[in-house]
């Protein structure tokens, strides 16, 4: 079951908390040591110059490594899975020709996103109105993508905020733009899919 709004702030407060702790307790006490563990010699005497006999500070043993994953419900390795598919995805969004039909267009994304969501894009993809204009400027557009950071997550999903840039070639000149976008990729280990994709000001459900 996907971790509600305040549960995903509570665990985000959580990491920040530990951190912090982490920090003090590894630096605070290796200053503090180092602070006291020294010790002045005394004005010399007759017999000749005094010696410290303070031992040396011992160095302080190194932390364990701090896995961050495992207070997650993904390892590293979901992680860089769900971010491959979100920028492979994001790319063929933006990636199109005046002269191919939508099935050919929604193909190339075979694998990368939900029956669902195939459907819906193929649609959008046919709209009278936006076929029309994309055939009548001879349309040639080349997607690109980058991922900005991770807005939502949970067990089975997990929603990025992408910046997909656009070069568009027509009749009427070369443009080139991004928006950025909400995508979300469902799944569990390495096998996740895109199952929604919004304008990233709209927010994600």
């Amino acid at each position: 079951m996907d971790l509600t709004r305040g549960q995903r702030n509570a665990v985000f407060a959580l990491i920040v908390i530990v951190l912090a702790a982490l920090g003090y307790y590894l630096v605070v006490p290796a200053l503090t040591h180092s602070h006291r563990g020294g010790q002045v010699a005394g004005p010399p005497t007759a017999a000749g110059p005094a010696i410290s006999t303070a031992p040396a500070p011992a160095a302080p043993a190194a932390p364990e490594a701090l896995n961050i994953y495992s207070w997650l419900p993904f390892t590293q390795q979901d992680l860089a899975a769900a971010a491959s598919v979100t920028v492979r995805f994001s790319v063929d969004y933006d990636t199109f020709i005046y002269t191919e039909s939508a099935s050919r267009y929604v193909g190339r994304m075979a694998g990368l996103v939900t029956g669902q969501l195939a459907s819906t894009l193929r649609a959008d993809y046919q709209i009278p109105g936006v076929a029309r204009l994309r055939t009548g400027q001879k349309q040639v557009s080349t997607g690109t993508a980058v991922i900005n950071s991770l807005r939502a997550f949970g067990p089975s999903s997990l929603t990025f905020i992408v910046t997909a840039g656009q070069h568009l070639v027509s009749s009427h000149g070369t443009t080139s733009g991004s928006t950025q976008y909400a995508v979300t990729v469902t799944g569990t280990g390495g096998s996740w899919q895109v199952s929604d994709i919004e304008l990233e000001s709209a927010g994600n459900s």
